[in-house]
């Protein structure tokens, strides 16, 4: 597999879990958080959300930087829009899939009519 797929791989595996999505949507809301603040929005322990935040900074999705003692989180929103890019290009090969599959269909059903004397509708 290409590294860029790999990279893809990563974003999606970091965000199949339904607790990285949220730690996702309350950074997005918050701009950029500490772990002790995002603990404090989740049903999870603060040592819970270090382990996700890692994930999703292995991913390329968030990044840690460090003011003082504190390290304050914050989405990078061009790995999503990495993602997002890639999911619109896999549904866009779909659609022209399916467009190609009732073409066939369609054409099938009028040979079919015509084979039979029936007329189309």
């Amino acid at each position: 597999m290409s590294r860029r797929g790999d990279e893809v791989d990563e974003v999606w595996a970091a965000v199949a879990d339904p607790t990285r999505r949220r730690l996702l949507d309350v950074l997005l809301a918050h701009g950029e958080a500490t772990a002790t603040t995002l603990a404090g929005e989740l049903p999870v322990t603060r040592q819970a959300v270090a382990k996700h935040l890692a994930v999703l900074d292995r991913a390329g999705l968030v990044e840690g930087r460090r003011q003082g003692r504190e390290v304050r989180y914050a989405v990078r929103p061009e790995r999503l829009d990495a993602a997002t890019r890639w999911m619109a290009r896999v549904a866009e090969q779909w659609d022209e899939r399916l467009a190609a599959i009732k073409r066939i269909a369609e054409s099938a059903e009028q040979q079919s009519r015509r084979a039979t004397g029936q007329k189309g509708e």
